[in-house]
């Protein structure tokens, strides 16, 4: 699996270009071990709740999954990949999936760790609950690493207009241009490695993500949107739309060695559960209820994508529909004496500013045609597109 990593085309960092391998059999029944209703909406359903001993468990393969162990990117030169980063801890009182990343500073003393799925999912709703760190299990602090959810279509060629990827990507200590935390949402349409030519859009909040938090994109419609803790964070369309089945994969990486301050430091990152239903857009709100269905029915495994088969949990989803967040009342005459917003100004709780959102969460590129609205910023904030980010609170139309 190789991957190039290199600087971003809007804010001056790198973005994620990951090429995964084929990967395991095909998990050809769901592994069910209590009665439910069989809904349509429920054909074509990837839950699991990663209850297994260890990397070498025989059910991760054969229900799909696959632990890496090659060599090669992205990240540090020389680093290697060994199945036993990857393990499955009891994690706040839940069985998790742990991955573990550690340098010494040099290529040869730095593993990272990957899980990924087959490549076969496209429309539909993608779930996972991640704990991100800000800081290591051991050693010091303020190493370039990422931490990651996403999914990845091979670049056959350079250019492919079929390549697809879907990211989320936390960088706790910085890196790629940035120096402190930084939460990445990346559409890609395509790349070429030689000469770098990256095609993507990408959204980003500057704050510290470090605990739980509920991670949630739908593919459907043309757009594919972003949501963090239920909110709704980014929303890319057009030509970044994939085109083609994806993998469904987890990595913990290191960018380089260029932060790190000595001896060895081990990061965790750790994954409660991963969710996708194929065809079907859910809310925040109803993947949580699909969740605590299939855990409250004691499944802790179930895929049926492509099989045409399926069942639902028990537990009803709730019927609550995503938000996006500009729906507001009038910004009024307060427009007039706040400033207009600023990609570099740092803003704190309160301050208010007027900006038209971009139609892509791109601040550089075309505008949304909502026309001006007045923002109020939720708490400190940096570079964080109004309209597209949980650090603004609409205000109204101007």
């Amino acid at each position: 699996m190789a991957t190039t990593r290199t600087t971003r085309r809007t804010a001056g960092v790198a973005a994620a270009v990951l090429a995964v391998a084929a990967a395991a059999a095909v998990t050809t029944a769901a592994d069910r071990t209590a009665d439910a209703a069989e809904p349509a909406a429920c054909d074509g359903v990837l839950f699991d709740d990663f209850a297994y001993d260890s990397s070498s468990d025989p059910d991760i393969a054969a229900r799909g999954w696959t632990v890496r162990t090659n060599a090669g990117g992205p990240g540090v030169p020389g680093a290697a990949w060994p199945a036993s980063n990857i393990s499955f801890p009891t994690v706040d009182g839940a069985k998790s999936l742990q991955l573990r990343a550690a340098t010494d500073g040099t290529g040869g003393g730095t593993s990272h760790a990957e899980l990924f799925h087959q490549q076969k999912f496209f429309e539909g709703t993608y779930a996972a609950r991640v704990k991100f760190a800000d800081t290591p299990v051991s050693g010091t602090d303020g190493d370039h690493l990422v931490e990651t959810f996403f999914t990845i279509t091979p670049l056959d060629a350079p250019m492919d207009p079929d390549y697809g990827e879907i990211d989320f990507e936390y960088l706790p200590n910085g890196g790629w241009g940035e120096t402190g935390p930084i939460f990445y949402q990346t559409t890609w349409e395509t790349y070429q490695a030689e000469p770098w030519i990256a095609d993507n859009t990408h959204t980003a909040q500057r704050q510290s993500f470090n605990g739980w938090h509920d991670l949630v994109f739908t593919v459907s419609g043309g757009h594919v949107k972003y949501y963090v803790d239920g909110a709704l964070v980014a929303d890319h369309s057009g030509k970044y739309y994939p085109e083609t089945p994806m993998s469904v994969n987890f990595n913990l990486w290191f960018i380089d060695t260029a932060a790190h301050a000595g001896g060895t430091s081990v990061y965790h990152q750790q994954v409660d559960y991963v969710m996708h239903t194929a065809g079907e857009v859910l809310s925040p709100a109803q993947v949580n209820a699909r969740v605590s269905g299939y855990r409250a029915d004691g499944v802790d495994h179930t895929d049926t994508v492509g099989t045409g088969g399926g069942e639902c949990p028990t537990e009803p989803p709730t019927t609550e529909e995503p938000t996006d967040p500009t729906d507001p009342p009038t910004g009024g005459a307060d427009c007039a004496t706040a400033s207009d917003w600023a990609f570099g100004s740092v803003y704190t709780a309160g301050n208010t500013v007027v900006h038209e959102r971009s139609a892509n969460g791109d601040p550089s590129g075309p505008k949304s045609g909502d026309g001006e609205h007045l923002w109020r910023a939720n708490w400190w904030t940096q570079g964080s597109e109004p309209g597209w980010t949980p650090q603004w609170t609409d205000l109204g139309a101007c």
